[in-house]
């Protein structure tokens, strides 16, 4: 499912038009990033949750010459699903 597909079935679902549901996904997706961007998590009960991990720098290796590189350490963003999302997907 892509961005237009999940605003059709957000107003279908919510009975909204589709701007309004343009605009209520748009906002969502923003006040998550902010949020991470802040270094804090967010959890949306029985659906899951967003958090930041932190992974060490570390020593890889290019896959064409073979040579050592360092990659460097970073912040990435994580995604648990809750129980409910883990439930239906089952």
């Amino acid at each position: 499912m892509n961005k237009a597909q999940l605003i059709d079935a957000v107003a279908k679902e919510a009975k909204l038009s589709k701007v309004d549901a343009g605009k209520a996904i748009d906002a969502t997706v923003s006040a998550i990033t902010k949020s991470m961007k802040k270094g804090e998590g967010v959890i949306l009960v029985g659906f899951g949750s967003f958090s930041i991990a932190k992974r060490a720098a570390r020593t890889g290796r290019n896959p064409q010459t073979g040579k050592p590189i360092k990659i460097a350490a970073k912040k990435v963003a994580k995604f648990k699903a809750g129980a409910a999302l883990a439930k239906a997907v089952k």
